[in-house]
């Protein structure tokens, strides 16, 4: 079936944007002589892990299931960092990942006898690293994403690096690596102060690192973002430090390569014409009002823009479940469907059940345009999360 076809609400992930996005992913590793891992926090349709680990390195996981997830699935290099790990958790960790990176040296002091005897199914011990705070914010309306922002539970900070290093004199030793995370759908220049900050900091340590992983919110896909500015800066590290870089975004693997499908369910007008809709900000597309964005719609304008102009709601009871106002070219009636754009990235990670709203299908559209369904939900998946 094409796309106007498919059953709503679904999501439908474009098979031709996503292999775009990899080959353009691809290009960086090459040119820049790095290794970029897919963050499943924004992306883990696994469906889809086969045709990505056939451009990128492997994944990278905020927690077990995650890890989990890209090692039974992709089965490439598998990362993970969380700000905390569970005892019970971290041996099955050790077992399954390749680098584990801690938050804290007491989290590293407390496994990392353990890390280095669990050797079960891949052979090696996992390379520790350990996630620093530069304490450079570059955000801008995105406070809420900034993990360096003042109190910021994430990362050590270097006043706090070097404590420890006092306190400790062999605590260096137990880690291969560091990991910064400062960006959020940001371009290279922001990186470029970022690693500034970072060598300004901690460059003397680095050139006793084996590896650093830059974190994500590279959106290194987006039709403006400076490439090759990326790739000097990831040359200029390796360079410098001799060092394995590791790159790990999540929206620029599934960017502009998802939508989701709706259908007008009512139009109700009591002073401001609005749309009911199968679909929901609050449960299919949290983002939207987390963030909050207004998401971007197939064949619409701004409010005003053209001739009719409504405002777009759910089926929900939540009086906030508003997604934004929208105007057309024609008037909109009740069985008409809308195409919600880049919806593969933190929709379906984040989706959920609010009022037993049911969960969107799932279909991956093709390169010759057919869309092929690939999961459905029903009742059942309700119930089971209760």
């Amino acid at each position: 079936m094409k796309l106007y076809e498919v059953p709503t609400p679904s999501y439908v992930i474009d098979e031709r944007k996503l292999i775009e996005n990899l080959k353009v992913l691809e290009y960086v590793q090459k040119e820049a002589g790095c290794k970029i891992l897919l963050a499943q926090k924004a992306f883990s349709m696994y469906s889809e892990y086969p045709l990505i680990g056939q451009y990128l390195a492997g994944t990278t996981a905020s927690g077990l299931f995650e890890a989990r997830l890209g090692y039974e699935e992709m089965g490439k290099e598998n990362h993970v960092f969380a700000p905390a790990y569970r005892e019970t958790e971290i041996k099955e960790l050790a077992e399954i990942c390749d680098h584990i990176i801690f938050n804290s040296f007491s989290q590293i002091e407390k496994f990392a006898a353990i890390c280095k005897t669990c050797r079960l199914k891949s052979q090696k011990a996992p390379s520790l690293g350990l996630r620093i705070n530069p304490e450079c914010s570059t955000q801008g309306d995105h406070a809420i994403y900034d993990p360096c922002a003042p109190g910021s539970r994430l990362g050590v900070t270097f006043s706090n690096f070097e404590k420890a290093l006092e306190e400790q004199e062999n605590a260096l030793e137990l880690i291969d690596g560091l990991h910064f995370h400062t960006l959020c759908e940001q371009n290279s220049d922001d990186l470029a102060t970022t690693m500034h900050a970072v060598e300004e900091k901690f460059g003397s340590y680095l050139h006793r690192m084996k590896w650093i992983n830059m974190g994500g919110g590279h959106h290194i896909t987006r039709s403006d973002y400076d490439i090759e500015k990326l790739i000097s800066i990831v040359k200029h590290v390796k360079e410098t430090y001799d060092v394995e870089v590791y790159l790990e975004p999540g929206e620029a693997i599934a960017l502009n390569a998802g939508y989701l499908i709706t259908q007008i369910m009512d139009v109700v007008d009591n002073g401001i014409k609005t749309l009911i809709l199968d679909a929901s900000a609050a449960c299919h597309m949290p983002d939207v009002l987390e963030m909050p964005y207004r998401p971007p719609l197939k064949d619409s304008g701004a409010a005003e823009e053209k001739k009719y102009t409504y405002r777009l709601s759910s089926c929900t009871c939540l009086a906030g479940d508003i997604i934004g106002d929208y105007s057309f070219d024609e008037e909109k009636k009740p069985g008409d469907k809308l195409v919600f754009m880049d919806m593969a990235i933190y929709s379906m990670v984040k989706n959920n059940t609010f009022n037993g709203i049911g969960l969107p299908s799932i279909y991956v559209m093709k390169e010759n345009g057919e869309c092929e369904l690939v999961r459905q939900f029903g009742y059942e998946d309700f119930k089971m999360r209760l």
